[in-house]
C-alpha cells in the first residue's frame, strides 16, 4: 500500500493540518481513552504511549477514531509480518468462516491445522523438520516458553536453566524467570555479546569470544556452582532487549557448547520469525539448528497461535502433560498458514534483508549528524536507534549513558508526526522500528522522514532555542499524514 493511497471508508480530516483530527472524531476519542483509563488496569503498556483509538487499517496504515493516520512501525509488537488486514490472510478467515467449519475443536485434527502444519514445517530448518514433533499451546508466545521450558525439564530430568542477560521471554511466571529483569530463580544468567555496550568492555570478536568462554568455564567448572541445565534459552536477536543481534559465529559456539554437554537449546524466534530478520528463521544467519523453537506472534497471520517445534527424541510428555483450551485456534491457523505461504513465496525476508541494510545504512548518516544516536543497530526489518546524552562528562564511559527521556520525547514528537514506534532496550532508550515486511520504498522513505524530523525536534525540545524561533518550528507539520 503506497503512503498516499487512502484508508477505505475514512471520515474527513479536519481543515489545515493534513491528518488533523476531527472535532467530532475528537471527541468521540477523548471519550473512549477516557473510558479505558477508568476501566482497564494499570497494567495496561502501549495504551500509555500512544493514545490513538485505531478503528480502520490496511498494510502500514493506521487510521484513529479521530481521522487522523498512522504509518505503523509497531506491527502488533511484531505480530503483523503482511500488515494490518492483508488480502490474503481476510481471504483465509472468509474461506473458514464461509465453510462452516468448527471454530473450536480444542486439539483435534482437521484439515486447517493439517494444512497450517504442513506450510510450517515446509519453512522450518530441514534437519529439524525431518525429525520434529510441534505442540499447539495456549495462545500467547509467553505459553510457548513455558512449554519449551517443562518440555526439556521433562526430557532431561534436570531443573535449571541457562538464559541471558537483556532477555525477554515473556510474562508468565517461567517465563519471566528466564527474562533480564528476573530475581530469585532457578536460572543462571549469561552475558549476552553486544558491541555497544559490551559487558567485557572490548565488544567485537574478542567480546563475543569472551562471552562464549565464560559460558563454558561456568558448565565445567565444578566450583562454579551450576550443575548441567535442562536447557539453554536464547533470542537470535534480543528484541525488547535493544535490538541487539547475536553474533553468528557466537550462535553456533552455543550450538557446540550445548551439544557437547547434551543440554537442549531452545530458539525463542516469537518475534525473530516468518522472514522478519531477512531469513525466515533467524537461526538461519548462522547455521544453527536448535533442538527447541518457539514461535508465535506472526505464525497466526494476526490472530493469536503459538507452538513450540522441537526433536522428537525430547517428546517425552504425558498426555495432557501441557494442554490450553484455546490451542486450536482455526482462524489463526488458516491466517497463519497464509501468512507463511505468501512470505516464503514472494521471498519477503529477502526483501526485509534488503531494505532493512539500506534503512539501517540511512540511520547511520543521520547518527554521523545526530551525537544523541549512540548506535544504530538490527537485522532485516528488527531496528533500533539508542539514544544518548553525548555530553556527559565521564572519561572512563564506555559509551555514552542512554537518554531515557530524550527516547520518550522522540516517541510523542514520532507519534505527533503520524509514526508510531515503540521504545525498548535498558532503561527504555532504545527506539525500535518493526514495520511490516510488505513495506514499499516509498513507505521506508516517508518512515525515515518522520523519523528525522521527530528526532531533530526532540533534540530542540531538550536545547531550546530562542522563543520565536521554537515557536515556528513547532508549526512546522513535516510529512503529510
Amino acid at each position: 500500500m503506497a503512503v498516499t493511497e487512502p484508508a477505505p471508508a475514512a471520515p474527513s480530516a479536519a481543515p489545515g493540518r493534513p491528518g488533523g483530527r476531527t472535532a467530532a472524531g475528537g471527541g468521540a476519542l477523548e471519550g473512549i481513552l477516557r473510558r479505558q483509563s477508568l476501566r482497564e488496569s494499570a497494567a495496561r503498556t502501549y495504551a500509555r504511549s500512544l493514545p490513538i483509538v485505531p478503528v480502520r487499517a490496511r498494510g502500514l496504515t493506521i487510521e484513529g477514531a479521530d481521522g487522523r493516520r498512522y504509518l505503523d512501525c509497531l506491527s502488533g509488537a511484531g505480530t503483523l509480518a503482511l500488515g494490518h488486514n492483508h488480502p490474503v490472510v481476510l481471504e483465509a478467515i472468509k474461506k473458514v468462516l464461509d465453510s462452516g467449519a468448527p471454530l473450536h475443536v480444542l486439539d483435534l485434527a482437521t484439515p486447517v491445522k493439517d494444512a497450517f502444519t504442513t506450510e510450517l514445517f515446509a519453512t522450518l530448518p530441514p534437519a529439524l523438520a525431518a525429525d520434529a514433533r510441534i505442540q499447539f499451546c495456549g495462545p500467547a508466545g509467553t505459553d510457548a516458553v513455558e512449554a519449551a521450558l517443562k518440555l526439556v525439564r521433562t526430557a532431561t530430568g534436570r531443573s535449571g536453566l541457562l538464559s541471558f542477560t537483556g532477555a525477554y521471554h515473556g510474562m508468565t511466571a517461567g517465563a519471566l524467570d528466564a527474562s533480564g529483569g528476573a530475581t530469585d530463580v532457578r536460572v543462571t544468567r549469561l552475558p549476552y555479546p553486544q558491541n555497544y555496550r559490551c559487558p567485557f568492555g572490548v565488544g567485537g570478536e574478542r567480546g563475543a569470544e569472551l562471552a562464549a568462554r565464560w559460558t563454558e568455564n561456568l558448565l565445567d567448572d565444578p566450583k562454579s556452582g551450576v550443575t548441567t541445565p535442562a536447557g539453554m534459552i536464547l533470542e537470535p536477536v534480543q528484541g525488547e532487549g535493544g535490538v541487539i543481534p547475536a553474533p553468528d559465529a557466537w550462535m553456533r559456539r552455543m550450538r557446540t557448547v550445548t551439544a557437547a554437554r547434551s543440554i537442549p537449546l531452545i530458539a525463542d524466534e516469537v518475534q525473530t520469525g516468518v522472514g522478519r530478520t531477512g531469513a525466515f528463521w533467524a537461526v538461519e544467519h548462522s547455521g544453527v539448528v536448535p533442538d527447541v523453537m518457539v514461535l508465535s506472534k506472526a505464525i497466526g497471520g494476526s490472530l493469536p497461535l503459538a507452538v513450540i517445534v522441537y526433536r522428537s527424541e525430547l517428546d517425552a510428555w504425558e498426555p495432557g502433560a501441557h494442554a490450553g483450551t484455546f490451542r486450536g485456534n482455526q482462524l489463526a491457523m488458516a491466517a497463519g498458514a497464509a501468512t507463511l505461504a505468501y512470505v516464503r513465496e514472494n521471498r519477503l525476508a529477502d526483501r526485509a534483508a534488503t531494505l532493512g541494510a539500506r534503512m539501517l545504512g540511512r540511520l547511520q548518516g543521520l547518527a554521523a549528524a545526530h551525537p544523541c544516536i549512540g548506535d544504530v543497530r538490527g537485522r532485516g526489518l528488527m531496528i533500533g536507534v539508542e539514544l544518548v546524552a553525548p555530553d556527559t562528562d565521564d572519561p572512563d564511559a564506555l559509551a555514552p549513558p542512554v537518554d531515557p527521556a530524550l527516547a520518550v520525547t522522540v516517541q510523542r514528537e514520532c507519534l505527533d508526526r503520524g509514526l508510531i514506534v515503540e521504545l525498548g532496550g535498558r532503561h527504555s532508550g532504545v527506539v525500535r522500528l518493526l514495520p511490516p515486511l510488505t513495506l514499499s520504498d516509498e513507505q521506508a522513505e516517508a518512515v525515515l522522514d518522520r523519523f528525522a524530523d521527530a528526532l531533530a525536534a526532540a533534540e530542540r525540545a531538550h536545547r531550546p532555542g530562542p522563543p520565536a524561533y521554537d515557536a515556528r518550528l513547532r508549526n512546522d507539520t513535516g510529512p503529510s499524514h
